[in-house]
Parts: C-alpha cells; sequence; structure tokens
C-alpha cells in the first residue's frame, strides 16, 4: 500500500518539474539579465560594409540575322547557301542583354573591376549601384587571358569603393563571402569556406592557374563580383563555376588581379614581361640526357644575347625547375607564372645545369620596340611601309587607304604567302588592334608574339577581308 503511494504521490512532481523546464525555455528571455545572443555578427557587418561597392553590370548588344525572303523554305542549308545573295535588309536586328556583376575599386577616378568575359560583347554597359543611380560605363581594358576589365563611370557625386585585401595569407577553411548578382537578382550574398588555394584547372579552351577555390554559391550573374573576408575585405574577383558539379566555385585572387589591373589603367592592356628565352617541355629522353632528379621542369632551349635573362647568367641548356617558391612542370605552367610580374620586377630562377642547382636573379623588362621589325619578319614572313611611301611604290589604285600597314615584301614560305595575301595589300587590324601605321603592326605583332595564330584584317584595294595565320615558332621572346 505504501509503494503504491509514493507511485501516485510521483506523478503529480513528474508533471510540475515538466512544466518547470518548458517555462525556462519559452520565457526565460524575458527575464532581466538573460542572455540574447547577437545577430549582427561579422558577415552581416562585412555585407553592409561592401555592398554600396558593388554594382550590378548590364551589356546591352545588337544581334543580327539574316532572314531569308522564300520564308516558306526553311532549310538551313539553303539559307546558308543563298545569305550572299540577300538583300542587306532582309536583316533583323534586335538587342540582347547580358547580366554581370562588379566592384568599385577606385571611388574617387570612377574605377569599377569586373571580369572580361562580362563585358566581351560590344554593346552599350549599363552600371546600376545598390542605391538605384545609374551611369554609362567605359572599358578602360580588357585582358581575356586573365578574365579581368576594368571600367570606368562618371558621377559628380561621391562613390564608395571596397578596401583591398591581401590573398597570400588564406587560410583553408576561413570564412568567405560572395555577393553579385545572380541571374540578376541583385546585390546577393552567400557564405562559404576557402576549399583551396593556388588551384588550377582545365576549360574547354584553356588551363586556368593559381585560383582561390570556395564553396560559396556562385551562379550565373555572380561574375566579376567581389569575394570577402570576413573582415569585408576584397580578396578575389569571382570568376567561373566548375561544370558539372555543386558547390565548387572559383575566383581570381586580388594579389595576382592587382597587377593586371595597374597594367589596364596605365596602358589599357596588359604588358608581357619580356626575358629574352624562349623554353620548351621536357620529356623522358630529355630528363634522362640532363640527369634530373624528376621530369619536372623546361628546357631553355633559346636566348637573346642582348637579353635579361641571358645578361644575368641563363644559359641555352638550364632547367628552369622554379620561378620564386612555385615549381614549374610545363610550358604553359611557365608562361602563366611570368605573367604574375611587370617590367622592373626581378625573377628568382632555380635553375639544373651540370647535375646541380642554381639560382639567377633575372630582372623582367619591356619587349624593346627596335627588335619589333625582326620579330614580326621572323613570326610573320612580313615587311610593311607607310601608306605614303607605298603610294609611290604601288601607286594610288593599289593602295588607296588613308591609313594602315602596307606589305611590302612576303616570305614564301610562310602561311600568309600561301594564303593568297601579296605585296600592296593593307593591314587594317591584328586581333582587336586597328592598325594605322606601320608602328601599330609592330606593337600589334609584340604583343601577340606569344600566340600560335591571329586574326588579321586585310585590304586589297577597296575589298577587306579576315583572314587567321599560323605564327612561326618564337624566338627569344
Amino acid at each position: 500500500m505504501s509503494e503504491m503511494a509514493a507511485q501516485i504521490n510521483r506523478k503529480p512532481r513528474g508533471a510540475l518539474c515538466a512544466a518547470l523546464v518548458w517555462a525556462l525555455i519559452v520565457l526565460a528571455p524575458n527575464y532581466p539579465g538573460a542572455k540574447i545572443y547577437p545577430r549582427r555578427d561579422a558577415v552581416v557587418e562585412a555585407f553592409e560594409k561592401v555592398s554600396p561597392a558593388v554594382v550590378n553590370i548590364n551589356l546591352e548588344y545588337e544581334v543580327r540575322k539574316r532572314l531569308s525572303p522564300f520564308p516558306e523554305f526553311q532549310n538551313p542549308l539553303f539559307e546558308e547557301f543563298f545569305k550572299d545573295f540577300f538583300d542587306p535588309g532582309f536583316d533583323r536586328r534586335y538587342k540582347r542583354n547580358s547580366l554581370g556583376s562588379g566592384v568599385i575599386i577606385d571611388g574617387r577616378r570612377g574605377l569599377i573591376l569586373t571580369n572580361a568575359h562580362v563585358v566581351a560583347k560590344t554593346g552599350k554597359v549599363n552600371i546600376v549601384l545598390n542605391d538605384e543611380r545609374e551611369y554609362t560605363a567605359v572599358i578602360v581594358g580588357s585582358d581575356p587571358d586573365s578574365d579581368l576589365a576594368v571600367l570606368r563611370i562618371e558621377s559628380d557625386d561621391p562613390l564608395p569603393s571596397i578596401e583591398m585585401g591581401d590573398s597570400a595569407d588564406l587560410m583553408v577553411g576561413e570564412t568567405v563571402i560572395a555577393i553579385g548578382n545572380p541571374f540578376g537578382f541583385a546585390n546577393t550574398i552567400t557564405t562559404g569556406v576557402v576549399s583551396a588555394v593556388n588551384r588550377s584547372f582545365r576549360s574547354r579552351e584553356r588551363v586556368f592557374y593559381d585560383f582561390i577555390q570556395t564553396d560559396a554559391s556562385i551562379n550565373p550573374g555572380n561574375s566579376g563580383g567581389p569575394l570577402l573576408n570576413i573582415n569585408g575585405e576584397l580578396i578575389g574577383i569571382n570568376t567561373a563555376i566548375y561544370a558539372g558539379a555543386q558547390g565548387i566555385g572559383f575566383a581570381i585572387p586580388i594579389n595576382k588581379a592587382r597587377r593586371i589591373v595597374n597594367d589596364l589603367i596605365q596602358y589599357g592592356e596588359v604588358i608581357e614581361i619580356w626575358l629574352g628565352m624562349d623554353v620548351q617541355d621536357l620529356d623522358n629522353g630529355l630528363s634522362h640526357y640532363f640527369s634530373l632528379p624528376t621530369r619536372a621542369g623546361v628546357l631553355v632551349s633559346a636566348l637573346d644575347g642582348d637579353g635579361p635573362a641571358h645578361q644575368a647568367g641563363v644559359r641555352q641548356g638550364d632547367v628552369i625547375i622554379s620561378i620564386g617558391d612555385r615549381n614549374i612542370a610545363s610550358t604553359e605552367d611557365f608562361n602563366a607564372r611570368i605573367r604574375d610580374f611587370a617590367a622592373g620586377d626581378r625573377l628568382v630562377f632555380s635553375l639544373w645545369r651540370q647535375g646541380r642547382e642554381k639560382d639567377v636573379l633575372v630582372e623582367a623588362r619591356i619587349y624593346p620596340l627596335h627588335k619589333a621589325p625582326a620579330l614580326a619578319y621572323e613570326r610573320t614572313g612580313l615587311e610593311v611601309d607607310s601608306i605614303t611611301a607605298a603610294r609611290q611604290r604601288f601607286g594610288k589604285r593599289r593602295v588607296p587607304a588613308e591609313s594602315g600597314a602596307v606589305i611590302t615584301a612576303i616570305r614564301n614560305t610562310s602561311s600568309l604567302a600561301r594564303s593568297g595575301v601579296k605585296p600592296g595589300d593593307i593591314i587594317r587590324q591584328i586581333g582587336d588592334l586597328p592598325i594605322t601605321d606601320p608602328q601599330d603592326f609592330y606593337r600589334a605583332v609584340v604583343r601577340y608574339r606569344k600566340k600560335e595564330t591571329i586574326v588579321v584584317l586585310l585590304q586589297r584595294k577597296t575589298q577587306r577581308y579576315f583572314i587567321t595565320i599560323r605564327m612561326t615558332p618564337a624566338n627569344n621572346g
């Protein structure tokens, strides 16, 4: 009997305890002195600090589509065959828009950093700020190789800007913040961590080196937006999503971007340094011949006697193992690495020579323009002259253009000669560079000297046409 009474007495106590626990959970925050967790954390503060400097980029461009005058025939092969016979009046023109993001890096000068592919098409570049102010931007410079571009807007009112950080000391696992305009949703913030640093990956066209990998969500429209550390400092520019995967995004480290940005602002393009040397990949036979402990490295195959590398003590037959703190595994790796340096910088080469390692300090320079005519003949097989001089030689009927570089001689074995190009033809454009005189031609050759092919706009009398030419392999570039 006493045991049954004890059980009855325990039931109300259990209910009372449960009620007290519920009251503590639900009502505790209302009691004076109860702990309330702050909602304004570091992520919120970073977003509030930076979001005014993040911009929406809207590129408006025109698309032309030639319509068939015979709508009953919708066969693409039919339209392709007769397209040159259609009257231009059958063209339909309509506007399209592409979206991207950017960040103001200099409010005083109105400079905006974004991806090159965001503004790759020709058209009107519209900028919308977080406070809904709108501007039309001009492109200061664009570099497709690094996928970076700098824009400028003019404003009578003060513009916000972002604080630069340091991407050299990033820690794997630290929190990062991405801001952009994915799918047009302005000022969208996502968070994640640094998944890896110095990450390289291959797209369909090329290999990209030294990227920050993050799991912060990056979607179409985020391109060109900032990647921040927890203090709201710019550490990278969001640029790519790894195709076929989720939770993998990439950003260009700001330390790498800073050198490119300086060139784009100063010159409108990235000036590639000149070392006066060529390198080639190693195979098993070469690695064995030079007694390399591993196959890693690139072989110095040619040197310019007046170049920085030769003057610093590099010799033909040396194997470059590393530049600074980065090992070099291929020519592609070598070329990507030297793009991180500007003229005047000093590069530490670790060389393998006669079974021993040797360090050499090489000062980078700008390619000397007085060497350009010889370089142009070596790479393209062309000699050029001014319009005035060419008219005296070929006559005004053959050289009707008011500007350009006139071909005066062509090497018989060059790809241009095999394509039917002749002396008297006029070069009007190389790549995206207009050619108004021989000096423009030489500057273009220097700029594209590492390319395997270039696109050239030629004029013969009154007819103009584009042609793709294959460059002769470079020496001492």
